[in-house]
C-alpha cells in the first residue's frame, strides 16, 4: 500500500478517538449528572467545555504544527488527550471533569487541526482529495456508532468513569503507529508568529458567552451578571476582529471572507451545527429521561443515524457532488436534516422507537451524509490549492463554536420551558419532553436557514472522482 494511505489511516486512527470520546459522552450524559449533582442546564458544560477549547485552539493548533512539525504536535496532542482523559476517568466533583474536559478539547484540537492539514498535504489531486476526505467522513461517523454503542455498554456494565478510561489504550497504540508510520516533519513556516491573542480571545469570548446563556434562567436574563457577561463577550470578539486584521500570520484571516463560498459555507456551518450538537445531546435525554431507555439502548438508538451517515460520506455523497454539484447537495441535505429535527419535535412523551425515533434518526443520518462533503469543498471551492487547509480549518472553528453556542442557548431554553411547565402542574417527564420540544423545532429552523442558505453558493463540480 502506498505509503501516504497508511498515514492516512494513522491520521484516522486519531481523530476517531475524538470522535469515539464525543459519542460516548452523549450516551452517558445522565448517569455523569447524577453522580455528581449536574443541574439540567449546567449539564451541558460537560459538553461545551470540549467543544471551547476545540474550537477555539483548531486554527492554533494548526499553526503550531507549520512552526514546530506537523508530526511532532500529533503526538503531543494525543498525549494531552489521552492524559486528560485519565483526568476525566477519576473525576469526582462537577468541577474536576469540567476542567478535564477543557483540556481534553485542547489536544483534541491539536490533533484534529494536524490530521486535516496533512490529509490536504497528503492528497494535492483534488479527485483524490476528496476519496479521502469520504473515508476520513466514514470513519468519522462509524466512530459515532462504535462510540455510542461502547458508551451504552460501558455505562450499564460498569459506570461511566469507563467512558473516558478506554481512551487510554487506544491513545497508546495510536501513538505507537503514528510515531511509526507518519513522515518525518517539514516545518513550512519557520519564524512565523502565533496568534495567541486571537485564540485567548474568541476563546475567552465565547466562554462568558456560554456561561452567561447557561446561567441566565437563574440569573435573569435582564440581570447586572448576565447583562456584563454578554457585554464583555462582544467586546472580547471586537477585539479578536481587530487583532486579525492586523495580525501578520492571523488565527482566522479575514481576507478569507471576501471569497462568497467561504463566507456562506461558515455561516452555514454555525448553523447547521448549532442545531445537530444540541439534538444529539438533547436527543439523548430524551430517550433516557423521557422514554425510560438504559444507556445501551440509546447507543443502539443511534445507530441507523451513524450507519446512514457513514454510508453516505463513504462513496454516495462524492457520487452526488460528482453529478449533481455542491450547492444542491449541501442545500437537499440540510433541508432533509431538519425534517428530522421536526420528526423529534413532535414525538410524544410516550413514543415508541419505530414511529416515533427511528424516522427522525433516518432523515438526520441522510442529511448529515449528503451535507457532509459539500460544505468542507465549498469552504476550499474559492481559495486556492495552498489555503484550501486554512479554509477548511476555519469552517470546522465555525463549526465548533456553532455547537458551542447553539447547545447553551437550545439547552437553556429547553430547561427554561421545562420550569414553566412543571410551575403549571406538569409531571417532571412531561415538562422535560415539552423543552426538548421547543429545542428540536428551533434546531429544525436553524438547519432549514442552513439549507436555504446553501443556495446562494458559487456552484461547481469537482475532478471526477476515480473509483467511483
Amino acid at each position: 500500500m502506498d505509503r501516504r494511505w497508511l498515514a492516512f489511516i494513522v491520521l484516522c486512527l486519531g481523530d476517531l478517538m475524538i470522535v469515539l470520546d464525543s459519542t460516548v459522552v452523549n450516551v452517558a450524559l445522565p448517569s455523569i449528572r447524577d453522580a455528581l449533582g449536574f443541574s439540567e442546564a449546567s449539564l451541558a458544560w460537560v459538553v461545551n467545555a470540549y467543544l471551547l477549547t476545540f474550537g477555539g485552539f483548531l486554527l492554533l493548533g494548526g499553526r503550531l504544527a507549520d512552526l514546530y512539525g506537523q508530526r511532532r504536535l500529533f503526538l503531543i496532542g494525543l498525549c494531552v488527550f489521552t492524559a486528560a482523559s485519565l483526568a476525566c476517568g477519576l473525576a469526582n466533583s462537577a468541577v474536576m471533569l469540567v476542567a478535564a474536559r477543557a483540556v481534553q478539547g485542547l489536544g483534541g484540537a491539536v490533533v484534529s487541526a494536524v490530521a486535516l492539514s496533512l490529509i490536504t498535504n497528503l492528497f494535492p489531486e483534488q479527485d483524490v482529495r476528496v476519496r479521502a476526505m469520504g473515508y476520513f467522513g466514514f470513519v468519522m461517523a462509524a466512530g459515532g456508532s462504535v462510540g455510542v454503542l461502547l458508551g451504552g455498554l460501558l455505562t450499564d456494565a460498569f459506570d461511566w468513569h469507563w467512558i473516558f478510561l478506554i481512551n487510554l489504550p487506544v491513545g497508546a497504540a495510536v501513538f505507537v503507529a503514528a510515531a511509526r508510520l507518519l513522515p518525518v516533519d517539514v516545518v513550512t513556516a519557520a519564524g512565523a508568529k502565533l496568534d495567541v491573542g486571537g485564540a485567548i480571545t474568541i476563546t475567552t469570548a465565547l466562554l462568558l458567552a456560554i456561561y452567561a446563556i447557561v446561567g441566565g434562567n437563574a440569573a435573569g436574563w435582564t440581570s447586572i451578571p448576565t447583562l456584563s457577561m454578554l457585554g464583555a463577550s462582544a467586546a472580547l470578539f471586537a477585539a479578536f476582529l481587530a487583532i486579525e486584521a492586523k495580525a501578520t500570520a492571523p488565527l482566522m484571516p479575514l481576507r478569507l471572507f471576501r471569497f462568497r463560498n467561504v463566507s456562506v459555507s461558515n455561516i452555514i456551518g454555525v448553523l447547521w451545527a448549532a442545531g445537530m450538537f444540541a439534538w444529539f445531546f438533547l436527543s439523548a435525554l430524551y430517550m433516557q429521561s423521557v422514554l425510560g431507555y438504559s444507556p445501551m439502548q440509546v447507543g443502539l438508538a443511534f445507530l441507523p443515524a451513524n450507519i446512514i451517515m457513514g454510508a453516505f460520506s463513504y462513496k454516495l455523497s462524492a457520487i452526488v457532488v460528482n453529478r449533481f454539484g455542491i450547492r444542491r447537495p449541501l442545500a437537499v441535505g440540510l433541508i432533509i436534516a431538519a425534517a428530522g429535527l421536526m420528526l423529534f419535535a413532535m414525538a410524544p412523551a410516550e413514543g415508541t422507537f419505530v414511529m416515533h425515533v427511528l424516522p427522525g434518526m433516518a432523515l438526520l443520518g441522510i442529511g448529515a451524509g449528503v451535507a457532509f462533503n459539500p460544505i468542507l469543498l465549498a469552504a476550499m471551492n474559492d481559495v486556492k490549492p495552498e489555503e484550501s487547509g486554512l479554509a477548511s480549518g476555519v469552517v470546522n472553528t465555525s463549526f465548533m463554536m456553532g455547537g458551542a453556542l447553539g447547545l447553551a442557548v437550545l439547552a437553556s431554553l429547553a430547561a427554561a420551558r421545562a420550569v414553566a411547565l412543571i410551575g403549571e402542574g406538569a409531571t417532571a417527564a412531561v415538562a422535560l419532553h415539552g423543552g426538548y420540544q421547543v429545542a428540536f423545532a428551533l434546531g429544525a429552523a436553524l438547519a432549514l436557514m442552513g439549507g436555504l442558505l446553501a443556495f446562494t453558493l458559487h456552484d461547481s463540480k469537482p475532478a471526477e472522482i476515480k473509483g467511483y
